[in-house]
């Protein structure tokens, strides 16, 4: 299947550089609003690039236009690639607003066509691992689920020097503007919510702590929110807190807390990451109202053993070691994967799209599975300051895990 990019940003590459590991993909061309910029990047890979986005929808040979623009401008660019009839696999997020969300959805729907957006790191092998040891009760009953997506205080490390393959600057000016929730809270929500199904409502409190970050640029708005934390009630009764910041040291890990144990990884944003397992050992101790004793030693018996008790938690939680829980398989170990900082398949995405248009079934990130997803990304961005709760209006059917991982 044929695509084409829009916005040959510092992500591009990323996605270029996986495009090899689904052949049944085909970059037919790319173009970008900074013309320089597009020709770097089309002699760099040896990809024809569009003068004009009108150019680029004219060409009946693309199926799939692959939108990386500037979150901002991923609401009109997908919207005329709608009504183009080209199906659409955006950058996150899909929209800015909710109502801007629905509508691209509305299109798509009236259209025929299909759009979803990223992430797609539901698809890796860690993700489906530990959707596996979910479904398969691993850990018994999940009551709640702790995530983190820290990365330390990205404005004080050397930002400057970060560079795409072809030499394309890391865009920090819109990275700060656009903030770290709409940035990378998908990457966990996506898990979330097609591990325990669509949301009912989301507790949120965002801040920006850190204002003006920059001093070459002035940032519009200069103080979006680095900070966010949200407590999501999901309809399946499982509860997930979900903590974002650009501000506190990095942290990507994942903690699946059910009645017998905990499942837990520590990267979202490695394929192969290891997913652990580690279980519960229930204490020894007897109730010390089991023993015939009188009322008046009850007291100083009962403080006995609330002493022995912690005790012997300590000991045991020393004693309690994580193991290892297998992967469904190993990713392809590429030279994108060995290169790169985050070590994932982002073209994944874009080929389980086009998988799904031609087997006509249901794509594993449809778009009402992405427009859900975005409504939470949206309510714990826009939490600020005051904090909110939110019931979500939008939902989704169950998602499909991957063939291999079932």
């Amino acid at each position: 299947m044929k695509i084409a990019i829009v916005g040959c940003g510092h992500i591009a590459d990323y996605y270029v550089q996986t495009l090899p590991e689904h052949p049944e993909l085909e970059l037919v061309g790319v173009m970008d609003t900074i013309r320089d910029r597009a020709i770097r990047f089309s002699q760099y890979h040896s990809i024809p690039f569009y003068e004009t986005l009108d150019e680029l929808l004219k060409d009946t040979n693309v199926d799939i236009v692959l939108n990386l623009t500037n979150p901002r401008s991923h609401y009109e660019v997908s919207k005329a690639c709608l009504e183009a009839g080209k199906h659409v696999y955006s950058e996150k997020p899909i929209a800015m607003t909710i109502s801007e969300s629905k509508n691209l959805v509305a299109l798509a729907n009236q259209q025929g066509l299909q759009i979803t957006s990223a992430p797609c790191s539901l698809l890796g092998e860690t993700a489906q691992t530990l959707w596996k040891a979910v479904r398969e009760n691993a850990v018994g009953k999940v009551r709640l689920v702790y995530a983190e997506i820290d990365d330390g205080m990205v404005h004080k490390s050397s930002y400057n020097n970060w560079l795409s393959v072809s030499g394309i600057p890391w865009p920090y000016q819109d990275e700060f503007e656009i903030g770290c929730t709409f940035e990378h809270a998908g990457y966990y929500v996506t898990w979330l919510t097609a591990f325990f199904g669509p949301a009912e409502s989301v507790t949120a409190f965002s801040s920006c702590l850190i204002p003006n970050k920059v001093r070459d640029v002035l940032l519009d708005p200069p103080n979006t929110p680095d900070f966010s934390v949200a407590c999501i009630k999901f309809k399946s009764g499982v509860v997930a807190r979900l903590t974002c910041s650009i501000v506190a040291p990095h942290n990507h890990s994942l903690k699946i807390i059910g009645d017998d144990g905990i499942l837990e990884t520590e990267e979202c944003w490695f394929y192969d990451a290891p997913v652990y397992v580690q279980y519960r050992e229930e204490s020894s101790l007897t109730n010390p109202t089991d023993f015939n004793i009188s009322k008046q030693s009850i007291v100083l018996v009962q403080k006995f053993f609330s002493y022995a008790k912690r005790i012997q938690t300590k000991i045991l939680m020393k004693q309690q070691t994580k193991m290892i829980y297998p992967l469904v398989r190993k990713p392809p170990k590429s030279k994108w994967y060995e290169d790169s900082g985050m070590q994932m398949d982002l073209s994944r995405g874009i080929a389980e799209m086009a998988a799904s248009i031609t087997e006509q079934r249901p794509n594993r990130l449809s778009a009402d599975f992405t427009l859900h997803n975005n409504e939470l990304v949206i309510a714990i961005h826009q939490a600020f300051h005051i904090g909110s709760t939110v019931h979500l209006t939008t939902t989704f059917e169950p998602i499909e895990p991957m063939d291999w991982a079932k």
